[in-house]
């Protein structure tokens, strides 16, 4: 006995064995919602993917769908990095996936290349011997 007055020698063992969670379904319907080609996209494994495609054939659709599929299989939100070209494609990017999966989509890096080069380097600046508040010149200022 151990003071409380069980005796925990001869208590009962009981195993438990942990599983993993079961995924609950999905609530977008990907083969309604997309054509072959970007059901291709949207299920690929997890990891770097590069999509490129013609003007209006549906690669931020695409992506959209495939960052809902990556955050349905697991994959934390701040694993994600959604990169284009120009300001107008990631902000219609990250809303589009903001109205898919609302809530998630604060946790996601998304912006443009430059943009988030930015960031990363004013995160880690002091790595390479600048400090974070550092001035980036553009050819009219150069």
């Amino acid at each position: 006995m151990d003071g409380t007055g069980l005796d925990w020698k001869h208590a009962p063992v009981k195993e438990y064995i942990l599983k993993p969670a079961t995924q609950a379904a999905s609530s977008i319907d990907y083969r309604k919602e997309l054509n072959e080609q970007q059901l291709e996209v949207a299920f690929a494994g997890p990891g770097p993917l590069l999509v490129i495609a013609g003007a209006g054939s549906g690669k931020t659709r695409t992506l959209t769908y495939r960052v809902a599929r990556l955050l349905e299989t697991g994959v934390p939100p701040s694993q994600i990095l959604l990169l284009t070209f120009t300001n107008k494609a990631a902000r219609e990017m990250l809303h589009r996936v903001s109205t898919l999966i609302p809530g998630d989509e604060r946790r996601i890096t998304g912006g443009t290349f430059h943009h988030v080069g930015n960031l990363v380097l004013r995160r880690h600046a002091p790595l390479v011997g600048y400090q974070s508040n550092f001035t980036i010149l553009d050819r009219e200022d150069a």
